[in-house]
């Protein structure tokens, strides 16, 4: 299914609003702070989501011993916008809210959070020159994304794995987000992959994903459980 086609015909009467007041903004950052308020970090030893090389590493390290996301500064974040692509799982479900408050008051200038949360979920034509030739290939949802590597694995694929990661709640911030940066770009440029991904993930996720009281019962339940197993 194409979701850029598909997401273009039910947005036709959408309009671009040139400007939105700073009090819906701060709605949204709050949201945002709320569904990650207790978001668990997953420790040092499992920040880094690739061990390929040594950029991996030394672009988390400013990111080792924080506890707290919301006191990262935005230039760190910035300096370190490659974090978003290294992360483990955990790692970029701890982090992500500091990138998108700051990407929500314009202090990034590098790092772009919409691009993270929206890769994967439209498929876009580009033609390449080659050889005297020009090739037409397909980047985004349907295109592979290493066979020799990973099989028949597309970027669609990698991407609902990766941002499976989120609760109900913080995807549920992730929708306002986004809807939020696709609403009052007056360009209009990112609207269609933001829609994309909406339709074709987010929205679904803000609805059905599990809770984080779910979340935490399974916690609960599985130290009940190896409790249990140490007793004699």
């Amino acid at each position: 299914m194409d979701f850029t086609h598909d997401a273009a015909d039910r947005h036709k009467s959408y309009e671009v609003l040139p400007y939105f007041s700073m009090r819906e903004k701060e709605a949204v950052i709050q949201t945002i702070r709320e569904a990650f308020r207790e978001t668990d970090h997953p420790g040092d030893a499992f920040l880094v989501g690739s061990r390929e090389g040594c950029e991996p590493a030394e672009v988390i390290a400013p990111f080792l011993g924080v506890a707290d996301w919301s006191a990262i500064e935005a230039t760190v974040l910035d300096d370190n916008s490659e974090a978003l692509s290294f992360f483990s799982e955990g790692g970029f479900r701890f982090f992500l809210p500091a990138y998108l408050v700051a990407n929500l008051k314009e202090s990034l200038q590098r790092a772009d959070p919409v691009f993270h949360l929206t890769n994967g979920f439209s498929d876009t034509r580009v033609s390449l020159p080659a050889g005297g030739q020009m090739f037409e290939k397909t980047v985004g949802k349907s295109a592979l994304v290493n066979p020799r590597r990973f099989g028949a694995l597309t970027y669609y694929d990698s991407a609902c794995y990766r941002l499976s990661i989120f609760t109900r709640e913080e995807s549920g911030a992730i929708v306002a987000f986004l809807e939020y940066r696709r609403d009052a770009d007056p360009s209009g440029f990112d609207a269609p992959r933001i829609t994309a991904a909406l339709d074709g993930f987010w929205q679904d996720r803000a609805v059905h994903a599990p809770t984080c009281a779910r979340l935490q019962k399974h916690l609960d339940d599985e130290a009940t459980y190896l409790r249990g197993l140490q007793r004699p």
